[in-house]
């Protein structure tokens, strides 16, 4: 997966991360055995993509240049095994901090 080159490149990766955390609430619900384990971090995750695609439809969103981590990379690091999209979240956190792929 390349790295987005303009801004709304990068607010659309956001949004396919958005519905990527619902696909995977679908089928997590749906199975009893994994809904206890698994849900919380799902709530997480999808708490923080939906806060960063506000920020960024509304305007006040803002790169952090070297900075750390997007918070969710540690549900990432963490349960990364179980997160069918985590290479969309490895992209979108790198854009996060290094800015676009402008050539």
């Amino acid at each position: 997966m390349k790295n987005p080159k303009t801004v709304d490149e990068y607010i659309d990766l956001v949004h396919q991360a958005v519905y990527e955390v619902d696909e995977l609430r679908a089928v997590i619900e749906d199975d009893p055995d994994r809904n206890g384990m698994i849900l919380p971090w799902v709530d997480a995750m999808d708490k923080e993509l939906r806060g960063m695609y506000e920020t960024m439809t509304s305007g006040t969103y803002q790169f952090d240049p070297n900075g750390p981590d997007l918070p969710f990379m540690e549900i990432v690091k963490r349960f990364g095994p179980n997160i069918p999209f985590k290479q969309l979240l490895n992209v979108i956190n790198h854009t996060h901090r290094f800015g676009l792929d402008i050539e």
